[in-house]
């Protein structure tokens, strides 16, 4: 598998290359067009020049002999001849007239118009470039202007500074060298960092973290990584608080029940206490059923990402709910109230809504004191249904409201066996709320009590 790095001087080598390509066809593209061009168009403007010499009839032998001064001091070479087919006995290369000259190139010279050739000529070893003007009196064709010169090749006309030129190169590719090894240092450097940290996460090492050392892509991902760390990192520590305290929940009914089983077993408990014992030990396997009952329902509800929602009417869905925690609220001599708007009908899904108002009730009952009252309310605010339970318990305190809702948190982190807690109760809650499109807050005073509000929407002809 080929390295980030290699692929780059890939990419990099491949921009020169075309870069090389794209120059030298722009070169020949400049050589064309200005060069060859301004040749073509100072010859015409010298041929047209000459022409005005000549004032018509034969081509006298002044006129001839005139051109010829011209040519001896001109770059450009230039002959006057009266038959055309003489012409290949002034210059010193042979020339076929029938070319030169052909039945369409005759018919523009005899209506004034210049002519031009350009071909390679073996003589000079290079392309020859040529201009014949025609002098023309009473549409006869009494002779020609022939220019010509030699078009001077590329290589010749940088050899002039082809020392400069070289040395301006290899100081050019020196200094991309360096500026590309250099700008690949430092977009692998983080990237290295990078790869470093993900094999210390995989290996189990979830503290490990990246600088951040840009605001570009690779720093944003720097970034993004150390948030997943962060959130790795918490999750485990969760994860592990959660087995802890699952650890230590199981042992100790297990402990009960099977130390008391095994004693009744072996008679080694009077029988007048025998039903006492009985009884802890159905009460420790509904402690284990319920934190059981409660995993099962926190992992179905995170596998959740659609339900089937349909219209109910509230205030029958509070009802239900509260006669299944009913039983729970007597054993602590408490009681439940409903308040509820009877023409309230939300959009949800039965039975996960009387799971998330049992939730709640049970969460109210387990902290609050015997004797106390859990009013439980529902009136239409805007849009949406609010949904209240509110209990004169213990509170929660401000520092632990916004992590209420995590995973396997507990507010009491002694483990007191008095509250029965797992840290679940209020994480399905907000798993449930998800999935109906509501949302949830929780407000609480140590000492005072909580309230928790839900806000779930109206079904559609509500808001007709």
């Amino acid at each position: 598998m080929k390295k980030l790095s290699t692929k780059i001087w890939l990419l990099v080598v491949s921009f020169l290359v075309f870069t090389v390509f794209f120059m030298y066809a722009l070169t020949n593209f400049l050589y064309e067009r200005l060069y060859v061009q301004d040749t073509k168009q100072s010859m015409i403007e010298v041929g047209t020049k000459l022409t005005g010499m000549y004032d018509g009839g034969k081509v006298a032998d002044d006129f001839v002999e005139a051109v010829d001064r011209y040519n001896m001091y001109s770059n450009i070479n230039v002959f006057a001849v009266r038959n055309p087919r003489e012409l290949s006995a002034c210059v010193p290369f042979d020339i076929e007239y029938d070319t030169l000259i052909g039945p369409e190139e005759r018919q523009q010279l005899l209506q004034g118009n210049t002519v031009t050739k350009q071909g390679y000529e073996k003589r000079f070893d290079r392309q020859l470039i040529s201009v014949v003007v025609p002098l023309v009196d009473n549409e006869r064709l009494e002779g020609i202007l022939y220019l010509y010169f030699p078009l001077e090749k590329i290589t010749e006309l940088a050899s002039k500074d082809i020392t400069l030129i070289i040395i301006a190169a290899l100081l050019f590719l020196a200094f991309m060298t360096f500026i590309t090894i250099k700008g690949i240092g430092v977009i692998m450097k983080p990237l290295k960092r990078l790869q470093k940290a993900s094999h210390d996460m995989a290996h189990g090492d979830y503290t490990t973290r990246v600088k951040v050392t840009s605001k570009d892509e690779i720093g944003q991902l720097s970034q993004t990584f150390n948030e997943m760390a962060t959130s790795i990192q918490k999750s485990d520590e969760q994860q592990k608080e959660f087995l802890a305290n699952v650890s230590h929940e199981l042992r100790t009914p297990i402990s009960y029940i099977k130390g008391y089983s095994e004693a009744l077993a072996n008679g080694l408990i009077p029988k007048e206490d025998c039903d006492e014992k009985l009884g802890l030990i159905a009460r420790e396997a509904e402690r284990m059923e319920k934190l059981t009952t409660e995993l099962l329902q926190l992992s179905r509800a995170e596998q959740i990402e659609k339900i089937e929602l349909m219209p109910l009417v509230l205030a029958e869905s509070l009802r239900e709910a509260t006669a299944l925690a009913e039983q729970r609220a007597q054993v602590k001599q408490m009681r439940i109230v409903v308040e509820a708007d009877e023409e309230l009908i939300v959009e949800a899904d039965e039975e996960k809504l009387k799971q998330i108002v049992v939730n709640l009730i049970e969460n109210a009952i387990r902290y609050s004191d015997a004797g106390t009252t859990v009013f439980v309310s529902a009136c239409r605010e805007g849009k949406t249904a609010k949904l209240q339970v509110k209990d004169y318990g213990i509170g929660i305190p401000a520092k632990d409201l916004p992590y209420v809702s995590e995973r396997f948190y507990r507010v009491n982190k002694a483990r007191s066996r008095s509250d029965g807690g797992s840290g679940l109760g209020l994480s399905i809650v907000d798993q449930l709320i998800k999935v109906h499109h509501g949302s949830w807050k929780i407000d609480s005073i140590v000492g005072k009590g909580t309230t928790v509000t839900l806000y779930l929407p109206l079904y559609a002809f509500e808001d007709m």
